[in-house]
């Protein structure tokens, strides 16, 4: 019996598989050899060199510097995203259910998500003009003139303005997740919180945060790939990976970038990925792992 099943299922799975190993296993396969050689790009030899890119990247003062930056993302990015968040998505909802108009806000808060993250760059490049952008002249006009800066090229702030975006443009989406598990909690749970005494934190604190855990789970996992991954919006919004503001900005992505693109050192950019690649699956194991709960069924 136990035969035939499987003579049933292997032919829907074996054209999956195949096209995972050739688009996604093989890809890989592929990064971790030429993150041991010193191929320079164009060159069709391709020298073994073992893990001598492994043991340089880990003297190399600029990687860790760029990755001391990723770590300071993987706190704040997740922290702050989720906060809001769940903040937009409690105030839209009342007993487990939304209140009238939260459709309406729902898709204005949702409308970053879908404009693609270059174009949301932009954007906001021209925002943080020091000249003729939006933030300096809103200051100003505000009688804040002192707080004008030169986002973009002071090494205080220019990590955090693209922080900044990442969040603006990320909020609303999983304010959109927050909203839908929120809404599918029984409001007869509410309701006999609200006959208790309970006010509104309290039902939130004991009855929304815990019965949504694994939807929040799930966001600091994704959040936290988000900031190991921070390239685009550094790259785009600082104008480009060799200007002062990205130099300053600099995260592991952005470095990797820098060593294949720019100075064709394939190879070691290639052990700069396997890194990432590595740091990712032990981050999303470890918070997996730390955030266990036990699973409250409704």
């Amino acid at each position: 019996m136990h035969y035939q099943k499987y003579r049933l299922i292997v032919p829907f799975l074996l054209p999956a598989i195949l096209l995972y190993g050739v688009f996604v296993v093989w890809p890989y396969a592929q990064a971790i050899y030429v993150s041991m050689t010193s191929w320079r790009g164009v060159s069709p030899s391709r020298p073994f060199v073992g893990l001598d890119n492994y043991r340089r990247l880990a003297e190399d003062s600029r990687f860790v510097e760029a990755l001391s930056r990723n770590g300071q993302l993987l706190i704040v990015l997740p922290l702050v995203t989720i906060a809001i968040s769940l903040v937009f998505a409690a105030l839209f909802t009342q007993g487990g259910q939304a209140i009238p108009g939260a459709g309406f806000y729902r898709i204005v808060f949702f409308f970053p998500q879908v404009i693609p993250a270059v174009i949301v760059g932009i954007l906001w490049s021209y925002v943080y003009t020091p000249n003729i952008g939006l933030l300096n002249g809103v200051l100003r006009n505000v009688g804040l003139g002192g707080l004008q800066r030169s986002w973009l090229t002071d090494p205080a702030t220019v990590l955090w303005a693209v922080v900044a975006v990442a969040i603006w443009s990320s909020v609303g989406f999983y304010m959109v997740i927050f909203l839908a598990a929120m809404q599918s909690i029984p409001s007869s749970f509410y309701e006999a919180a609200v006959l208790d005494g309970a006010t509104r934190w309290s039902s939130f604190r004991d009855i929304t945060f815990p019965l949504i855990w694994e939807t929040v789970r799930t966001s600091i996992i994704y959040l936290s790939i988000a900031a190991l991954d921070f390239f685009i919006l550094i790259i785009v919004v600082s104008g480009g990976s060799t200007t002062m503001g990205a130099q300053r900005a600099e995260v592991a992505a952005l470095y990797l970038y820098n060593q294949a693109f720019d100075k064709n050192r394939w190879g070691y950019a290639s052990a700069i990925g396997v890194v990432l690649l590595l740091l990712t699956l032990v981050l999303s194991v470890g918070i997996m792992r730390l955030t266990r709960r036990e699973t409250y069924e409704y």
